[in-house]
């Protein structure tokens, strides 16, 4: 018999749990306590606020796939969550969130720092639970960790009373490995494979959209090695990035609002589009009545909720992709599609003169976000994880940046969170202080968890923050410039001293404003040992192109 606060512990070693991220107070003051007595086993990184905490665990879990656990009081603590709850869900990152809660007997009287925070976090998570008894604080546990990386995907929440955890219970771990209802493996069907071979082997423009179900599938090899039989083009989403190195012959671009020119302008003329892991987001259909309307759509997919919910496909192959794909490729019969491919390829060389060589070798004086990812790729390992916040520098940075690895690329996608960037790169970084991990930051999302930077300083995670700063909101400056005359309300910044910032957290720095000076400050940031902030003074207007705007057809993306 130990107390609940020691089964919390215990628990989380037997699930292999190496970090937990979090931040203490009442309600949960007793599995700190007895955190005390494991931290030879566990290790806790004591971030500064508790979105914070969420999204290293985020970072850290995108990264290692593994599940990324965090800590948090009831109260504020808890609803402090909220914001990477939501984020995980829609972006499937496995987590287990364990929050305190007042004692049991209290529940329902407006105690101190009570809040509903199962219903509050009911829509945000996967699963959710509030345990009341110490008894049951193991199989809780167990069975949050089976359905956070089970299946597709996501963030568990478990809400622990504070009598549960001081009042004694046996402590008697079992694994969870199912239950019923909850159905975690799909056989997959021969018969659906079949036909869509045939539709595979009989087009003459098929295409490939992949997104971050190959690489939470773990099936990169699966799907280079359908690629490579059936020579066919495929272009990546913004969390599919990694999963296929961008020098593989079949791979033509990024899809979406910024995506590449080609696969945006050529998802209207394939006649068989091959869905892979993806979601069909609006960000990649435009608009959807306009999408694809010419193609016969299959969609190789594990979560059946997701088969023809925005985009109707006429095949589907329900199941885990690593064995799906597994099963298309043997079925498919060996081919090449040299003069389809090559339409991609005139289309690239006219996004390069149009917008590329604008970005990387520019003319202006200023120096361009697009310029300073280019530097970066010459002096970055081949493993180097891209961590970046929501804006005008992410869509640069992701579509500048060399992917070359599977799990390289962490991002908010689907939420589109300012302020993630800063923790979810000192997850990641947790998890491998040999790697490279490049932070690319704008001066807006940065001041909205830039107090992180004193969970770097005391970690010492050698994370590189890069900061793009622009003196604007910069994304939403450019649609004030394109669609409402240049009437820019509200979304030019007064900043601080960054580098001043940055030092007082005992973290080398560095501010660059000429061209001049950048190769040479990049080169130092990444053979610095421990974390380097590098300040970018770029551009205040530049803008990003291509961009589909809002309410247009994929094959209407500008170039300028």
């Amino acid at each position: 018999m130990i107390r609940g606060a020691d089964i919390v512990v215990k628990t989380l070693i037997e699930e292999n749990a190496e970090i937990i991220f979090g931040y203490p107070g009442g309600a949960i003051m007793p599995v700190y306590d007895a955190l005390y007595d494991y931290h030879d086993r566990i290790k806790h990184v004591l971030t500064r606020h508790e979105q914070g905490a969420i999204h290293a665990a985020q970072g850290y879990a995108r990264v290692s796939g593994k599940v990324g656990v965090c800590l948090a009081t009831s109260g504020p603590g808890a609803t402090n969550l909220i914001t990477g709850l939501a984020d995980a869900l829609i972006d499937s990152t496995p987590l287990v969130c364990i929050t305190g809660q007042v004692a049991a007997h209290l529940l329902g009287t407006d105690a101190f720092q009570e809040t509903d925070i199962l219903g509050m976090s009911m829509p945000s998570t996967k699963w959710n639970i509030q345990v009341r008894r110490a008894e049951d604080i193991a199989p809780a546990i167990a069975k949050a960790f089976f359905i956070a990386r089970s299946g597709r995907p996501g963030p568990v929440l478990i809400d622990i009373t504070k009598n549960a955890q001081t009042d004694f219970g046996e402590f008697n771990y079992v694994p969870c490995l199912g239950f019923r209802s909850y159905q975690t493996k799909i056989e997959i069907n021969k018969t659906d494979v079949e036909r869509a071979a045939a539709v595979i082997d009989a087009a003459e423009r098929p295409y490939v959209l992949f997104g971050q179900g190959v690489v939470l599938g773990k099936a990169e090899a699966e799907f280079k090695a359908f690629l490579d039989k059936t020579g066919i083009p495929a272009a990546s989403t913004l969390l599919g990035s990694g999963a296929l190195p961008q020098d593989h012959p079949n791979f033509v671009g990024k899809l979406g609002m910024h995506g590449n020119y080609a696969p945006n302008m050529l998802t209207n003329q394939c006649d068989v589009l091959i869905a892979v892991g993806m979601r069909f987001d609006d960000r990649v259909t435009g608009d959807v009545k306009r999408y694809a309307k010419q193609a016969k759509i299959i969609h190789l997919e594990l979560d059946p909720a997701e088969i023809s919910k925005t985009v109707k496909c006429h095949h589907s192959i329900l199941g885990d992709c690593k064995d799906s794909l597994a099963l298309l490729t043997e079925a498919v019969s060996q081919k090449s599609h040299k003069e389809w491919m090559e339409r991609f390829r005139e289309l690239e060389r006219e996004e390069n003169a149009a917008v590329v060589q604008h970005d990387i070798t520019p003319t202006k004086v200023g120096l361009t976000m697009g310029e300073v990812i280019h530097q970066v790729n010459q002096y970055k390992a081949d493993d180097a994880v891209l961590v970046t916040d929501v804006g005008q520098h992410q869509m640069i940075a992701w579509r500048y940046f060399n992917y070359k690895k599977s799990r390289t690329q962490v991002t908010s996608g689907g939420l589109g969170t300012m302020g993630f960037a800063l923790p979810a790169a000192l997850g990641a970084q947790m998890f491998d202080f040999s790697r490279q991990v490049v932070c690319v930051v704008g001066d807006g999302g940065i001041q909205m968890t830039i107090q992180e930077l004193g969970t770097i300083m005391q970690t010492k995670a050698p994370v590189k923050i890069i900061l793009l700063n622009n003196n604007y909101l910069g994304m939403v400056r450019q649609w004030q410039q394109m669609f409402f005359d240049k009437r820019y309300s509200f979304t030019e910044l007064d900043n601080p001293d960054f580098v001043k910032i940055s030092e007082a957290y005992g973290i080398k720095s560095q501010k660059v404003t000429d061209r001049a000076d950048l190769n040479e400050a990049i080169e130092d940031m990444l053979i610095h040992d421990g974390p380097y902030f590098l300040e970018v003074v770029v551009e205040k207007e530049d803008n990003v192109f291509p961009m589909i705007a809002t309410g247009c057809s994929v094959e209407e993306v500008r170039l300028s």
